[in-house]
């Protein structure tokens, strides 16, 4: 898959996200880099969670959302799947932009994957 190609499904799967979690989105960066710097990881979100905002709290650096394209290739085996990887990775990082815990957003992961597949 092209670097254009899996850039089209970030931002895609960024606006699959609901309207209101979009609009909330705030002082964040999303990047696509080919390989992370540890082995398997599939995107990284370094930053200050939205819960750890406070007063005087002004002017700092955006939080980085990073997206890993190889390793993300690496365990799918169709563009499909590459896509669905990318909706799930891309929606696991910005929960963490918004406050959640590691452990937390599995939890969610696990309900909106078996939501997923009761849908299909």
């Amino acid at each position: 898959m092209t670097s254009f190609e899996f850039e089209k499904l970030v931002k895609q799967a960024l606006m699959d996200l609901p309207e209101h979690i979009r609009k909330a989105i705030d002082n964040a960066a999303i990047v696509i880099e080919e390989k992370p710097p540890r082995k398997m990881l599939l995107g990284l979100y370094q930053g200050v969670p939205k819960t750890m905002w406070g007063r005087g709290f002004g002017q700092i650096l955006p939080d980085k959302i990073t997206i890993f394209k190889e390793p993300i290739e690496k365990i799918t085996s169709s563009p499909e799947e590459v896509a669905e990887v990318v909706k799930i990775v891309v929606w696991h990082e910005i929960a963490h932009h918004f406050g959640f815990s590691e452990k937390r957003v599995r939890e969610l992961e696990a309900k909106w994957k078996e939501k997923l597949k009761r849908a299909s």
